[in-house]
């Protein structure tokens, strides 16, 4: 099952983490999209290019290097400031403009007890079968929200 990030995320991601996910981008997403696709999608949405030392792949490889205390610590550091950013983005969103009933539980993340470890290993798995193009072509936030809201989400 493809499941879609909701259109207020586009809004919350957009103000904080500066990437587009007002057309549903999520790990999925970068799986079955063709390069045209991905081309005409970046292209409508005049989203800057990656950067290439926090794509979704660099950010991947990282977080595989258990056995290495630097890049598995920069790992969780940085899935960790994602999602408190994307966290703090709803919050400010749900506080700041009416939404319709539920859809703050719609675009939030139902994290409560789940260790950081278990998010890394969910990230890891759902990196693991998508392409490297297609990672390196990916935000590494994108990714992040995308297999998080796949794992996690409240609705």
């Amino acid at each position: 099952m493809q499941r879609h990030l909701p259109r207020p995320v586009a809004r919350i991601a957009s103000g904080l983490l500066m990437v587009c996910l007002a057309g549903g981008a999520s790990l999925a997403w970068a799986q079955t999209a063709t390069p045209n696709t991905a081309a005409n999608a970046a292209q409508s949405q005049a989203s800057p290019p990656v950067d290439p030392t926090f794509s979704a792949w660099s950010l991947a490889q990282s977080c595989q290097q258990k056995a290495d205390n630097v890049a598995h610590g920069q790992c969780v550091g940085a899935i960790r400031g994602i999602i408190h950013g994307y966290q703090y983005g709803v919050l400010f969103l749900s506080q700041r403009t009416s939404l319709a009933a539920k859809e703050t539980q719609r675009v939030s993340l139902c994290l409560r007890d789940v260790p950081v470890s278990t998010i890394v290993d969910e990230f890891v798995q759902d990196a693991s079968q998508v392409s490297a193009d297609s990672l390196k072509r990916t935000p590494a936030e994108v990714a992040v929200l995308g297999s998080v809201h796949m794992h996690h989400a409240c609705d």
